[in-house]
């Protein structure tokens, strides 16, 4: 294929040398197929919504693109960069429900037009009524454009600087902010997830993430087409509701499957597929299984595998790996020969953010899953948080990037950008991404041990919710899997520690309170000698979430102390 710069020109070649090839299916309700776009059509509907745009001078303003999943909204995020508009990609509005973070990011990103299908719009007054600023933008609804203004297209003669899209962070630990993803930054990382994953022109990928997001937007709509290959998606509540759906669909199609999620959809299938369901699985095929977006745990690892070992599942298709927003999406993965990596160490020194192995049977450990190698031409560093030196080999600190996939900071935000993308070391020339994540590296392979920000001080420990919140949950039967906050609480001075648990909803009815929060608590004392002053019993879907599944532990912590949370009960240690 020629030479490519943008995705622009990755597409039009594809449509040029490969026209009838199948680009992209979309199985509305996870099981069948109810829509295909071929390279040609992509490309062709791209150019009508493009000359659209263009014919209405909006070439390099930012436009909000809601849609519900299905290849409406993948032409409309195409003919965005077809035009060189800056799309913003955002859930859209739900009917009679405020939508203030949708508001936000429109007031933010100053949009100048929302892209939309004709049912939303139809349904306008219901979904926007509780938010007039949004209601007084134009909506155009890409589905009734003709193929006449597709005359008005012309080629923006791109190159790899332009602003191809704002991609709002998840907000798990703060407000979301638009982080400037350039074309260059796209094609960058594009071929960083290529190379990661060995993918070619034979790549299916199938995905039932959301689309809005990074992961499921620029891993599993756009990589298929930058590869050559094909993508397959299903809506998000498809996969939740049934999680067999995912694996019946990769299952299904031929060719070199990737397919990935947080490490809590691969409990879900663990946990809620029948031996029936199981056994008519093949996934041979399946040559990817990427986890990543949260802790990857080592039990869920282990479950999985051997619970699809019998339909042809190979340990060395999984894949952790490890990525954020400012970095576009992909910045270390293992390779797809390879088992994933684990390195067993010291809790003690956990808490020191020391690195020691546990070599004794008497110590207390923790096993840490490799999240895989630096790819391509970027650097990783381990910094003090603090000093902004360099960390030793041996001790944990933040996480530092840099390479061409680092995007260009955040829209409108000179200080905060200047803060996380200009980070500098002593020893090296150049700036630096500050990802705001706790890890180290041993012998190439990156270990996350958690969020800077998440972070728990007690009594001088430093305490990782992620390790109270596996302990917690799996105290009691009742309790949802990945579905815990663990977080600090302030009181006279010092922090005391809380956990949020979500109560699953075969033991509403029957859950003994006493009996749940007395086996979190010893559980926790148990295993990390640490009190859990609040345990907070939570209705199911209440502990919050990103799109990706990150767990909301600030926006948890907020939502109780502003008596928010939906919560069953709250027993605090002096309650006793």
């Amino acid at each position: 294929m020629v030479h490519c710069s943008t995705l622009v020109d990755v597409l039009r070649a594809r449509a040029q040398y490969h026209p009838d090839k199948c680009a992209y299916t979309f199985l509305a309700e996870g099981d069948s197929e109810t829509a295909h776009l071929t390279y040609a059509d992509l490309d062709r509907r791209s150019r009508v919504i493009a000359g659209w745009l263009q014919s209405r001078g909006l070439t390099g303003e930012r436009a909000l693109l809601l849609y519900p999943p299905g290849l409406e909204y993948i032409s409309a995020f195409w003919a965005c960069l077809y035009a060189g508009v800056i799309a913003v990609p955002a859930y859209p509005p739900h009917r009679n429900r405020p939508t203030p973070r949708l508001s936000a990011i429109a007031a933010d990103a100053a949009a100048a037009v929302v892209l939309t299908t004709a049912e939303i719009v139809a349904q306008l007054n219901q979904r926007v009524q509780q938010t007039p600023d949004l209601q007084a933008l134009p909506w155009q609804p890409t589905d009734t454009l003709d193929g006449e203004v597709m005359a008005a297209w012309r080629d923006p003669e791109l190159d790899g600087s332009a602003l191809a899209f704002l991609q709002y962070t998840s907000g798990s630990t703060a407000l979301p902010k638009g982080v400037m993803v350039s074309h260059g930054n796209l094609m960058a990382n594009q071929r960083m997830i290529q190379q990661s994953m060995s993918h070619d022109e034979d790549l299916i990928l199938v995905s039932w993430l959301p689309p809005y997001h990074d992961m499921g937007l620029i891993g599993n709509l756009l990589q298929p087409i930058f590869a050559g290959g094909r993508s397959v998606s299903m809506p998000p509540v498809a996969f939740l509701k049934r999680p067999w759906l995912w694996l019946k669909a990769i299952s299904h199609y031929q060719g070199y499957i990737t397919s990935g999620a947080p490490n809590f959809a691969y409990d879900l299938c663990v946990n809620k597929t029948t031996p029936e369901q199981r056994a008519s699985l093949d996934l041979s095929r399946w040559r990817v299984a990427y986890n990543g977006s949260e802790p990857v745990r080592k039990e869920t690892i282990e479950q999985f595998t051997e619970t699809f070992a019998p339909c042809g599942f190979r340990p060395e298709a999984m894949f952790p790996c490890y990525g954020l927003a400012e970095a576009t999406l992909i910045v270390s993965g293992g390779h797809n020969a390879s088992r994933p990596v684990f390195h067993t160490v010291r809790k003690s020194a956990l808490e020191e953010h020391s690195v020691v192995a546990a070599d004794s049977p008497g110590d207390a450990m923790q096993t840490l899953v490799g999240c895989g190698h630096s790819i391509l031409d970027q650097q990783i560093v381990i910094a003090h948080p603090e000093t902004l030196a360099e960390c030793p080999v041996g001790r944990i600190g933040e996480i530092w990037l840099r390479g061409p996939h680092i995007a260009q900071g955040y829209w409108d935000r000179p200080e905060e950008t200047a803060q996380a993308f200009g980070a500098l070391l002593d020893s090296e020339e150049g700036c630096f991404l500050r990802t705001g994540d706790l890890g180290f590296l041993k012998d190439g392979e990156l270990f996350i041990t958690g969020r800077l920000k998440d972070l728990i001080i007690i009594a001088g420990r430093n305490i990782y919710p992620q390790d109270i919140e596996l302990t917690a949950e799996k105290s009691h039967a009742a309790f949802q899997t990945s579905a815990c906050a663990a977080f600090g609480v302030p009181a006279g001075g010092v922090e005391q520690l809380a956990v949020a648990l979500e109560v699953n909803r075969e033991h509403l009815r029957s859950v003994v309170m006493d009996e749940v929060i007395a086996a979190v608590r010893q559980a926790v004392a148990a295993e990390h000698q640490a009190r859990v002053e609040h345990v907070l019993l939570v209705r199911p879907g209440g502990i919050p979430k990103t799109s990706s599944g990150k767990i909301q532990r600030r926006l948890c912590r907020s939502r109780w102390t502003a008596g928010e949370l939906d919560v069953l009960q709250a027993i605090s240690a002096n309650d006793h």
